[in-house]
């Protein structure tokens, strides 16, 4: 007979057992004001719901109304706070019906009543609740696969202990127990009892009866939370629970907590919201209280990084257990991975850890550490008091005592969570619970939240793929860039710069910004920018340029403009022009340290108006300025117009150091608002070191033009000082210009370029084909060979588009 019990019980499942054990110590205290949801959060701890909840008749029996809630928020799984008693809800059905509810997420999507969550799929589960008032007991899995046998059984007992009495109000003349309170939705009325008006300071003699004078007495701080529960539009049905201060006459305000629940009122009734308010510093310690997981929900409900997750945790558990230090670490293979230590200085921590501080744990194998892999492996909270011999890794984690929490997620494990005590800790049945709780909420926030650090680093990982990887090194100037994605969300940002180097030392600055962040926006950034680029290489001013890209994203047809603005500088002069196309402009910064935002006018944005001017501004650039180009993410906030915003990056800019222009781009990144994406481009202008000796000439179409270029060349280069090497230079400006005259029509101009002992010869003319080399030439062939012949005697030679045609060039060492 013993062997026949033994097997049943284990039939019926440790888990099972311990939910028994944990529903009978609850059903102990049944006066407790929070035995129900006491008894809602076992359905977290031993079920692995994300979120129980129970509904109850309301005094009409019309509907059913949430009465209490525990995990993870209702909202995002779109549940209401009543719902029709006869109607075909899960609740009503399994209320009404006397039976279990399970529909999965498919059948979610297809119920009549329910509302799919959009950030995943979930598991729901209605049992009907017997007993007192009757009603529903509600709860939701993220598992794949939703609840099994065990989860299913624990559940049967959890509403078989919830019980929920329907809600009695307090009668209308009758008595308030000491410390409670009733008030009246629609006139805001409000009866005390004895005790609440001593927390506030009044007189029972010269209170109003009105809310507004509690209010009053409220830290204005506080008062928002405060109104949310007291104002019906912004109450739903149920508990509400907060703590917040009130004014005292001397020393500090005091801390007083609120426990509210919103009653329904019927015909002639109007609802009533009653409670009680108690001294803060009276109850019992926060870590008996159950609010604690709630709050712990919520904050992970709203926790997008995995960052975020352990900062979520420290908060809720660190000061509640009077915890010493608390780590959270993400479970990768079979190693784990630090996220969040709390505290951060690394002199509280076991000497092991810092060899590999914030990154792997040291001998970060879990199998290098039994206790940790045994815990991990059994997938429960694991508590050692003071004393016990653990590895010295763990062990000098908590001196006093350790708990370690592994972060379970559907079937695996996402990480695991120490908490560490200096002095000796007892841990309590309450204590134990909440750390279970927290777990299991934890680890499934911490699945979520890697889910979208992976999805927002692959975001960020194409969006620098449409940006330059590297800034070209350009002569007398420097240039840096930075761009910052948005951390709102997961789209893709339309932010773009350029710095575009261009003959006769010119360089192109670009910036600009495509309306919207989507694909479309990151697609059309991509375009554009290349299309600046290709524009501009081809030798056009810079208002051409600018035309053209209008031109082209006009042609595209495309739903979206785009801003820009694009600065062409002449490093040798010391000049620039710029084309604003409804782009902010630029801001200077001068060797003095004074500040200057440009005065360019400007034109429409790309892509709004077919024939649109771009008119171009001269800027003056003495050795020394700083030129700064910034997206409107940088410049303008809900807060303030982008006149403030230039304003002030203007005065940041003013007040740094230019030597490093690295640390000048983060220095003004430092307070970005990471809403929108920002794209910041600087570039000081030192000037050259050396400037290049030029000369041109028009070649005329006579028979003399090849001679008559060679005499120009060699009285230059003689007024140059040059003396060696000229037959070598002639003979190439003699085929160069040759192949010019033959082969194209229209004007020829030859450039002569000299800077050092290196000589740029570059023939310019009105076709844009270029010359070919030839592979092969036979003695009998009459041309052909003056290419090969630049080839052999030049260092270097190639062709350069220019505007309406092309530029061949060489280059040759003098003096070799």
């Amino acid at each position: 007979m013993a062997n026949v019990v033994s097997r049943g019980a284990q039939e019926r499942g440790t888990r099972t057992l311990r939910a028994e054990g944990a529903l009978k110590a609850i059903a102990v205290d049944q006066e407790s004001p929070e035995r129900v949801r006491r008894v809602l959060e076992q359905a977290l701890v031993f079920a692995g719901a994300a979120l129980a909840a129970v509904y109850a008749p309301s005094q009409d029996g019309e509907l059913l109304c949430l009465m209490e809630s525990a995990g993870v928020p209702r909202t995002l799984y779109g549940l209401r706070d009543s719902y029709p008693r006869a109607g075909r809800s899960p609740v009503a059905e399994a209320h009404r019906d006397g039976r279990t509810v399970s529909l999965s997420p498919a059948e979610l999507a297809e119920h009549a009543q329910a509302r799919r969550v959009p950030s995943g799929d979930f598991f729901l589960t209605a049992l009907p609740v017997h007993g007192d008032g009757g009603g529903c007991l509600l709860a939701v899995s993220e598992r794949p696969g939703g609840f099994d046998t065990d989860d299913r059984k624990c559940l049967e007992l959890i509403s078989e202990a919830v019980a929920f009495p329907a809600p009695a109000a307090p009668a209308e003349g009758g008595e308030l127990p000491p410390g409670a309170f009733s008030l009246a939705m629609d006139t805001g009325r409000v009866r005390v009892g004895d005790d609440l008006l001593d927390l506030f300071g009044l007189d029972p003699v010269e209170f109003d009866g009105r809310v507004e004078t509690l209010l009053s007495l409220t830290v204005p701080e506080d008062l928002p939370s405060l109104m949310s529960v007291v104002e019906a539009d912004h109450m739903s049905i149920g508990d509400r629970e907060l703590e917040f201060r009130v004014l005292q006459p001397t020393g500090p305000p005091k801390w007083l907590r609120l426990r509210g629940r919103l009653l329904p009122g019927g015909e002639g009734r109007p609802a009533r919201l009653v409670g009680t308010v108690a001294d803060a510093s009276t109850l019992r310690s926060d870590v008996t209280d159950v609010a604690r997981v709630q709050r712990l929900a919520a904050a992970l409900a709203t926790a997008v990084t995995v960052r975020d997750v352990g900062k979520a945790v420290v908060a809720a558990l660190r000061r509640p257990l009077r915890a010493d230090r608390i780590a959270l670490a993400e479970l990768e293979s079979d190693r784990l991975v630090v996220t969040v230590l709390d505290p951060p200085e690394p002199e509280a921590w076991p000497e092991l850890w810092r060899t590999e501080w914030r990154g792997e744990w040291p001998d970060a194998p879990v199998r290098a550490m039994p206790t940790l892999a045994a815990a991990l492996r059994e997938g429960r909270a694991r508590i050692w008091p003071a004393g016990t011999p653990l590895e010295p890794a763990l062990g000098e984690v908590g001196p006093g005592g350790l708990a370690v929490l592994p972060l379970p997620a559907g079937n695996r494990m996402a990480g695991c969570c120490l908490i560490g005590w200096d002095t000796p800790h007892d841990f309590g049945s309450d204590e134990r619970a909440l750390l279970t709780a927290c777990a299991g909420l934890a680890g499934q926030a911490l699945v979520r939240a890697r889910a979208f650090d992976a999805e927002h680093e692959l975001v960020g990982m194409l969006q620098r793929q449409l940006l330059p990887r590297r800034l070209p090194r350009l002569p007398g100037a420097v240039a840096v860039a930075r761009y910052l994605p948005s951390t709102a969300g997961l789209e893709l940002g339309g932010d773009w710069y350029d710095v575009i180097p261009l003959p006769d030392h010119h360089v192109a600055l670009v910036i600009g910004d495509v309306q919207g962040h989507s694909a479309g926006a990151a697609t059309l950034m991509g375009q554009m920018r290349t299309a600046l680029r290709a524009y501009a290489v081809e030798g056009h001013p810079p208002d051409v340029v600018v035309a053209h890209a209008n031109r082209l994203l006009m042609d595209m047809e495309s739903d979206l403009f785009a801003t820009c603005c694009y600065v062409d500088v002449d490093l040798e002069e010391g000049s620039a022009w710029c084309v604003r196309a409804g782009h902010p402009p630029p801001v200077l910064r001068y060797p003095d340290g004074g500040t200057e935002i440009a005065e360019a006018e400007g034109g429409p944005p790309l892509g709004v108006i077919t024939q649109a001017d771009f008119p171009m501004s001269p800027l003056r650039l003495p050795p020394g300025t700083v030129i700064a180009l910034a997206t409107d993410g940088l410049v303008e906030s809900p807060d303030a117009d982008i006149d403030e915003g230039m304003d002030r990056l203007a005065a940041r800019l003013a007040a740094a150091t230019p030597a490093d222009l690295g640390l000048v781009a983060d220095a003004l990144l430092g307070n970005a608002r990471r809403s929108d994406d920002v794209a910041l481009l600087l570039l000081r202008y030192d000037g050259l070191t050396l400037r290049p000796l030029r000369e041109s000439w028009t070649v005329w179409r006579v028979p003399q033009a090849v001679g008559h270029a060679r005499r120009f060349a060699r009285r230059t280069l003689r007024a140059w000082g040059v003396t060696e090497d000229l037959d070598t230079v002639l003979l190439v400006v003699s085929e160069l210009v040759t192949n010019a005259l033959v082969h194209t029509d229209g004007r020829v101009r030859m450039d002569l370029t000299l800077v050092n002992n290196r000589l740029r010869v570059a023939i310019a003319d009105a076709s844009p084909r270029s010359p070919v080399r030839p592979t092969s030439i036979g003695w009998e062939a009459t041309g052909g060979r003056g290419i090969l012949l630049v080839e052999a005697l030049s260092a270097a030679w190639g062709t350069l588009p220019v505007s309406g045609g092309k530029q061949v060039w060489a280059e040759l060492t003098l003096g070799r």
